[in-house]
């Protein structure tokens, strides 16, 4: 008997069906992903599996070691969730909860599946946490999930998911938020861990490589259908079908012009410095501070994209931060920004506001920076209300249609369907698409993107950097890309920083930087890539 058989499954979320007819089987100790574009139902088909789907209709069988889950009461399901069957969710600053330690939470999941007392589970939980590669796993373990970087955050993730030794792991996008050389490292533990309990791994992803290293089978979705399955070798090497052979061929496609003369963005000796509690009672009332960014200096053209690349928790994003001016009101920052001819330190509240429509941001984790209480209209159209006042409710709803256009994210080749759903109604992916629209809405000068494809399916991610690069040459914009997907920064980027350890260890233009690079570091990076 397998350990999971899954057997005609159906979701239909009231009249519309989003998963139609999916099987297949896990065996223990097995690595199976489930791949697909963005929207496919591969999410919510692994979802289904610990019925975390409240608000769906689910048909068919779902036996995971003889019992079908889609018949459980709800004192077993919970009992199943975390200790059996656990989950790595694809935005761990969602999942997590904001007001509790991380040290905490992963903790209370501890003592509620394992019983053990408060000392002993707070000890379970930093093991858990240097296991996945966290820094001083002690002093992490009291922090909050805002102070950690994305990278760090998805680590915590797959800590809590570990912690008990499920017999089942669903890995929602594992690697997603991590640098490739932690990606490897990953992935390593998680098949240490496979070996020595057994685990069965359902990897769900759109990373085809990480594929290729790390799964025994692959099963393919395209719209809610299971349209191919195999052994890895065979479907990646000769798959069958159209959409398949679609996948593996996709690939980041380099299409950008040459850049411009100029600067329209420029950064001297910035260096940024967190506010962080001291040890102690004494603590709480002297406190310290972390350097982040440490003495960076930056140019940047019209039309040029610089590519900002390192190890999560190197300070390329909070160099990012710095750039937008988003820093906390007890954090330093040191140095010279100038955006044109204006600088943010001496710039007022007015020539802040003007300052702010020419720089913009695609964050990181679309779901955590999209409003949930907002529908999609109101999220792009927010910037208009305020930096276009004048214009009415027609012209404003006009501007986001287009700007949702541009990003191609259309529902039967229509906008309108989608002006009053909410953020939660719509795919990782789509979110991500949101995230830029409502970026590009403004017109800027200056775009700042912090991991902007890292949601996005191979085939979607390369329509994506094709819209930017083409947005890039019809209006002159300039990016800062900040990324651990060097393919990405190969397709895009003019000039590459690499970061690490809050300093630039190499600058250049990307044929220097990437085609022959000095530093050890570099190196590193750059073969983790492949």
């Amino acid at each position: 008997m397998s350990l999971l058989d899954v057997r005609d499954l159906r979701i239909a979320f009231g009249a519309r069906t989003v998963v139609d007819g999916v099987s297949f089987t896990l065996e223990a100790g097995e690595k199976l992903a489930l791949v697909g574009e963005s929207g496919s139902g591969k999410t919510v088909s692994a979802f289904s599996l610990l019925r975390l789907l409240p608000d769906a209709k689910l048909a068919g069988s779902v036996q995971f070691d003889g019992r079908d889950v889609l018949t459980m009461d709800d004192t077993a399901i919970q009992q199943l969730r975390g200790k059996d069957i656990a989950v790595v969710f694809q935005e761990p600053m969602t999942a997590l909860n904001p007001v509790l330690r991380i040290g905490a939470q992963i903790a209370e999941a501890i003592t509620l599946h394992e019983g053990l007392a408060k000392a002993a589970a707070w000890q379970k939980a930093i093991a858990a946490l240097a296991r996945v590669g966290i820094p001083q796993p002690e002093q992490r373990a009291q922090s909050f999930p805002h102070q950690l970087s994305g990278g760090q955050r998805q680590r915590v993730m797959i800590a809590m998911a570990l912690a008990c030794k499920p017999r089942l792991l669903i890995a929602d996008e594992p690697t997603t938020a991590l640098d490739v050389s932690l990606r490897q490292q990953i992935l390593e533990l998680l098949d240490d861990l496979r070996r020595e309990t057994g685990m069965a791994i359902l990897l769900i992803t759109h990373d085809l490589n990480l594929v290729r290293r790390f799964a025994d089978r692959v099963a393919v979705m395209e719209r809610g259908h299971l349209v191919e399955q195999g052994d890895t070798q065979s479907v990646m090497l000769a798959p069958q079908h159209p959409y398949t052979q679609k996948l593996v061929a996709s690939r980041p496609q380099r299409t950008v012009g040459p850049a411009g003369t100029g600067l329209v963005l420029s950064a001297d000796k910035l260096s940024v410095d967190y506010s962080v509690p001291g040890k102690g009672l004494r603590g709480w009332f002297q406190r310290q501070h972390f350097r982040a960014v440490s003495e960076v200096s930056l140019q940047l053209a019209p039309g040029e994209t610089l590519g900002v690349i390192g190890e999560s928790g190197s300070g390329k994003t909070s160099l990012a931060m710095a750039l937008l001016h988003l820093h906390g009101s007890q954090d330093k920052v040191h140095g010279e920004i100038r955006v044109g001819d204006a600088t943010w330190r001496t710039a007022d509240r007015a020539a802040q506001r003007r300052l702010r429509r020419i720089v913009q941001v695609v964050f990181q984790d679309p779901l955590s920076s999209l409003s949930p209480r907002r529908t999609i209209e109101q999220i792009v159209g927010e910037g208009l209300e305020i930096h276009e006042p004048a214009l009415n409710a027609e012209a404003r709803r006009m501007r986001v249609e287009q700007a949702l256009r541009d990003v191609e994210l259309t529902e039967a080749g229509e906008v309108a369907p989608l002006l009053a759903r909410y953020p939660h109604e719509f795919s990782g992916g789509q979110r991500q698409r949101i995230a830029i629209a409502r970026a590009l809405v403004l017109k800027p000068q200056i775009v700042i993107l912090d991991e902007p494809t890292s949601a996005l399916d191979v085939t979607i991610q390369q329509q994506i950097l094709q819209l930017l690069a083409r947005l890039q040459s019809q209006l002159g914009l300039s990016y800062v890309l900040v990324t651990h997907d060097i393919d990405v920064v190969r397709a895009m980027a003019h000039r590459v920083m690499v970061m690490k350890d809050s300093q630039v260890v190499e600058a250049g233009t990307l044929d220097d930087v990437l085609g022959a690079p000095r530093s050890d570091y570099t190196k590193m990076l750059v073969a983790s890539a492949g």
